[in-house]
């Protein structure tokens, strides 16, 4: 049998690329950094640090020079620690918003900040999160988008941005949607509050709730749609990155309704049927870029000035500009526009989508002679500073067996990713399933189906 898998790997092995090497060892050792806390950092072309990103289940691992992230399929937002920042001169990049981020979409890497961390009103961005609970809601089959769903009286009487619902008037979930990351509808996010969670303070609780699941440390919510004027309602450039994040790793198909410039819907009331025009606050969308523009949501009020989270895609590289408290509505574009040249300028991805295959692990002492294994994440890569990605190199170690008892999840080995002698990062190879200890009538029937020719003649014992 070990002489079978050990033919089985060697043919694995001649089947892989020359980069791409498989070493059985003994131990294997992971490795994590140190989060780099400072407050204004960009990366120039120049820079030699870059970051990598491991996707997958709640423990996945990630290295990469001076840093380590974790990151969960569940939960795809950063963690404090997920982004690997490198500092260059501040004129790298220049806007005139106080603050403002610059974040890669898969990776959760930080491109460039300007005080990101100082808490502001964020206005109607406020309703990235309340679409988040909305598609939670969908996901987890609690609500449908054919749903009709009646406007209360409170929910009537909100202010500023609206799509003038009256109360009673029903419209699907997929309209109320539309109506809030469009046209963004306080209305329209205060009638899908009180249909999720009963209440808008109850859909409050459960956006902070949200919030602090995705490491949002310097958010609080009072309102589901941005409108209040209290102080308490804050939040930053860096948590409006890690939900915004959120949103359009875990449910793209909210690109589906952001690049929406213009829709009719209608209104259907006691006074009649009638229509009225949705038309996209994100000018962004319209304006000339060498990038396409995806979304996502924009927000502006006397208190909180002009703010926007804008997403854009170009070459698989997904990006995340957000701006807060810029001058004027213009400003808060040209900002954007001018982060996201930059990132576009400076930036090439590395995603392994196609990781080495995994051979089975042998047990020792086991009811199993084997295990099969997978990986606990994918690895992606982001370049600033001009490499050569196809020059990327995967290393497979594994250990040569795993003594009984093995559960699932334990560690067997490791996958790392190196580029010219520079370690990018690595993700842990796990066992797939469970293997108990073998006993004295395992090995029996071991010894009897040798004998015999095969293990599974005997029959087996009923209950």
């Amino acid at each position: 049998m070990k002489g079978i898998c050990t033919l089985i790997l060697a043919a694995l092995l001649v089947l892989q690329p020359a980069a791409a090497n498989v070493v059985w060892a003994r131990e294997v050792r992971l490795e994590v950094g140190d989060e780099d806390g400072s407050r204004m950092k960009a990366v120039a072309a120049a820079a030699e640090a870059a970051g990598a990103q491991v996707q997958g289940g709640p423990d996945a691992a990630v290295s990469a020079p001076g840093q380590a992230a974790a990151a969960s399929a569940d939960t795809p937002g950063p963690d404090a620690g997920d982004a690997v920042m490198a500092a260059a001169p501040a004129a790298a990049v220049e806007v005139q918003a106080p603050s403002a981020l610059l974040m890669e979409a898969s990776t959760g890497q930080v491109i460039y900040e300007k005080d990101a961390d100082q808490k502001r009103s964020p206005a109607s961005i406020t309703k990235i999160m309340t679409l988040i609970l909305i598609f939670d809601a969908l996901e987890s089959g609690k609500i449908k988008m054919t749903d009709e769903v009646v406007t209360s009286a409170y929910a009537k009487s909100m202010g500023g941005s609206q799509v003038f619902l009256e109360e009673g008037e029903k419209q699907t979930v997929e309209t109320l949607i539309k109506c809030i990351i469009i046209a963004s509808g306080n209305d329209a996010s205060v009638t899908m509050a009180e249909y999720i969670g009963g209440t808008e303070q109850e859909f409050v609780r459960m956006m902070n709730e949200r919030a602090a699941g995705l490491g949002m440390t310097n958010t609080h919510f009072v309102d589901c749609c941005g409108l209040t004027d209290s102080p308490d309602h804050v939040t930053t450039a860096r948590d409006i990155a890690i939900m915004s994040r959120e949103l359009i790793n875990r449910y793209p198909q909210i690109h589906n309704y952001s690049t929406i410039w213009m829709e009719n819907i209608t209104h259907v009331t006691k006074q009649g049927t009638k229509e009225f025009g949705l038309s996209n606050t994100n000018k962004l969308l319209k304006m000339a870029t060498n990038f396409t523009v995806t979304g996502l949501k924009t927000g502006s009020t006397s208190l909180a000035k002009y703010c926007l989270s804008a997403t854009a895609e170009k070459d698989g590289v997904r990006l995340i500009a957000v701006v807060m408290a810029a001058p004027d509505f213009k400003a808060r574009f040209a900002d954007a526009q001018t982060m996201l040249n930059y990132g576009y300028a400076n930036c090439r991805l590395y995603e392994d989508k196609e990781m080495l295959p995994l051979p089975q692990m042998a047990v020792t002492g086991g009811v199993a002679d084997q295990v099969p294994l997978y990986y606990e994440g994918s690895f992606s890569y982001l370049s600033l500073s001009g490499e050569d990605l196809d020059q990327v190199e995967k290393n497979l170690v594994l250990e040569e067996s795993l003594p009984a008892p093995v559960t699932k999840g334990q560690a067997a080995g490791v996958i790392t990713y190196t580029l010219g002698g520079k370690k990018l990062g690595e993700v842990r190879v796990l066992a797939a399933a469970d293997v108990e200890e073998a006993g004295y009538m395992d090995y029996l029937k071991k010894l009897a189906g040798a004998w015999l020719g095969t293990a599974g003649w005997l029959p087996q014992a009923s209950d």
